[in-house]
């Protein structure tokens, strides 16, 4: 980069700092210093970084998610030096976002050109007062639906106002997604490996989670594909969540905003609604010919001797794998899900198979010091079941480990075992792994949950939320129901639960309207904000922020880590910014997903 470059908000530099040449960031400028500092020379300029906007984003990141301004810049920078910037290209003047002759959305599919089909439900979006930002829209758009239609019509509203910002889960995704839009003559660029595009004005930017910091000049539009998946939650710290975060985004640089989810949370629906948008959903017809069909098999009464393979499981192998001797079918394999890690223990009865759950918040119990305890409210109770009142329980907590040779010899076939989110993928007309499968495999024959009670009974708040959402996942790779999808089974012990009604019916709303009454008669998010502290300076800290200038509450939550809770969070992240952390490391998790 030339010495005598411009030096503007975001540029990349190299400065002095301690006697060592330290890599930073141009955040201000003009700046008067305060006295008896005395300002040193930049060393180098290092090339093109985060425009203003991006800068600025990350600075209100470093305050929402209590951590440093760097990391979020970071993100939103190149890994390598960016001197220049090629030309941007535009559209075709010619080009049309409506496909040819038997190319298109379904009938019924949502558009956006001002005839959206559907009601509109919840806060209806007023037109913006002049000078405000747009309301941003929660689209509730089938599992199975294509969301293609929804990027072109969006693209098709901002042509000549700017880059389409577009997030989807994965980088495999953005990678399918960048080159179905380029071969309908749209130009588009992957963020992170095309940082320069980006920076140019590409008209339309697509990537995963860090694309939310992707440098576009001009923000015209933002569409969030798929929002309730869990990647666009940074598990590291600052775990931002790259939704709320391209919805603030949004909101500062006056663009449309589009969050679309087959099942959003009541997170993402409390947060639109703040911000006076509104969620919309196709018709029901539309809505539930989009969701696989579900089959529910219940094992309350079921020959405890058969463990978590049941003859449903088996007649579903030889229905869509054929003969045991035949390959592989051509739609794929048969996925079977068993989450072995990160989940509590399940205890049933002996006698009538009933789950043990916590009288007061439906949680699993767990088998103490002669009671049933519950991890997540403290309730105990003698170890008697409630609905026989027997006395005898069952651990059900099989591995894959040691359910996969029990499968190979039942169903006749050979079954390959995806335990990660790295594992191979073997060529097995049966697939046995945790929820990471659902991740891994393009297309299966059928999938089938083993025990999907170990999802919703998962110890932490958000738990009916994510088994939903692994049932839309489940979805994409069997098929819609409206288009002769194959099936997807779940075996339970609670065959009358929300979540499977949801899915069953393929109405998500079900399940929302109950969570919403939940979370606001617990106190949790969104009726409050939570932090998680851990590590050696926790108990330190949650002490400090108890009795600071604007105190929260706090609680022990085991293991060392500490809860912080506080009305909103506005009063929760000034807490956090405003009290001094100890010596001692601490490690601050905005929004925490296991409590």
């Amino acid at each position: 980069m030339p010495a005598d470059a411009p030096v503007a908000v975001g540029t990349r530099v190299r400065v002095a700092l301690h006697g060592r040449r330290v890599p930073g960031w141009v955040v201000a400028e003009d700046v008067a210093p305060p006295d008896g500092v005395v300002p040193q020379p930049v060393l180098r300029l290092s090339g093109l970084g985060p425009p203003p906007a991006v800068v600025s984003l990350a600075e209100w990141a470093a305050w929402r998610w209590a951590g440093p301004v760097a990391t979020f810049l970071r993100t939103a920078s190149p890994e390598r030096i960016v001197t220049a910037l090629p030309p941007a290209p535009v559209l075709a003047a010619g080009w049309r976002p409506d496909p040819g002759p038997g190319d298109g959305p379904p009938a019924g599919y949502p558009r956006l050109d001002g005839t959206l089909d559907g009601a509109a439900e919840g806060l209806a979006t007023p037109a913006p007062s002049p000078g405000e930002p747009p309301a941003p829209e929660l689209l509730r758009l089938p599992p199975l639906a294509d969301p293609l239609w929804l990027v072109l019509d969006v693209v098709a509203g901002a042509r000549g106002t700017g880059s389409v910002l577009v997030l989807v889960p994965g980088t495999g995704a953005a990678e399918r997604l960048a080159g179905r839009l380029a071969r309908r003559g749209v130009p588009v660029a992957l963020a992170g490996s095309e940082w320069a595009k980006a920076a140019a004005g590409w008209p339309v930017v697509v990537g995963s989670r860090a694309a939310a910091w992707a440098p576009v000049p001009a923000l015209a539009a933002a569409v969030v594909l798929d929002a309730h998946d869990e990647a666009y939650r940074e598990e590291r710290a600052p775990t931002f969540d790259a939704v709320e975060v391209v919805v603030e985004r949004a909101r500062r640089e006056r663009a449309r905003c589009l969050v679309v989810s087959a099942c959003p949370t009541a997170v993402q629906r409390a947060g639109v609604a703040r911000r006076g948008g509104r969620l919309v959903a196709a018709s029901r017809s539309f809505e539930r010919a989009w969701w696989p069909v579900v089959s529910v098999v219940d094992r309350r009464s079921a020959d405890p001797r058969t463990g978590l393979l049941s003859e449903e499981l088996v007649r579903l192998a030889d229905t869509v794998l054929g003969p045991r001797s035949a390959p592989v079918a051509a739609a794929g394999p048969l996925v079977c899900v068993l989450n072995r890690t990160g989940r509590a223990r399940l205890l049933a009865c002996r006698s009538c198979g009933e789950l043990a759950r916590c009288e007061h918040c439906g949680r699993p119990l767990e088998l103490g010091e002669g009671v049933l305890t519950c991890r997540h409210c403290g309730l105990e109770r003698p170890v008697v079941c409630a609905a026989c009142g027997a006395t005898a329980m069952k651990v059900l907590r099989p591995g894959i480990a040691r359910l996969g040779p029990e499968l190979e010899s039942l169903l006749g076939r050979p079954v390959g075992e995806v335990a990660g989110p790295a594992a191979r993928v073997p060529p097995t007309a049966v697939l046995l792994g945790t929820e990471a499968v659902l991740h891994r495999v393009r297309r299966a024959a059928a999938v089938a949950f083993l025990d999907v009670d170990q999802h919703l009974l998962a110890p932490r708040f958000g738990a009916e939320e994510e088994a939903l959402a692994l049932v839309a996942r489940a979805g994409r790779l069997v098929g819609a129901r409206g288009q002769g999808g194959g099936p997807v089974l779940v075996q339970t012990r609670m065959p009358d639960h929300l979540v499977l009604a949801a899915a069953v019916h393929g109405d998500p709303e079900r399940l929302a309207e109950q969570e919403a009454e939940l979370r606001d008669a617990l106190d949790l998010p969104p009726a409050s904000a939570l932090a998680a502290l851990g590590g050696p300076g926790a108990e330190a800290f949650a002490a400090a922020l108890a009795s600071g200038p604007e105190p929260v509450a706090t609680s022990a939550l085991g293991d060392g880590r500490w809860l912080v809770r506080a009305p909103n969070h506005v009063q929760l992240c000034d807490a956090l910014a405003q009290v001094p952390r100890p010596r001692e490391r601490v490690r601050v998790e905005v929004d925490p997903t296991d409590v």
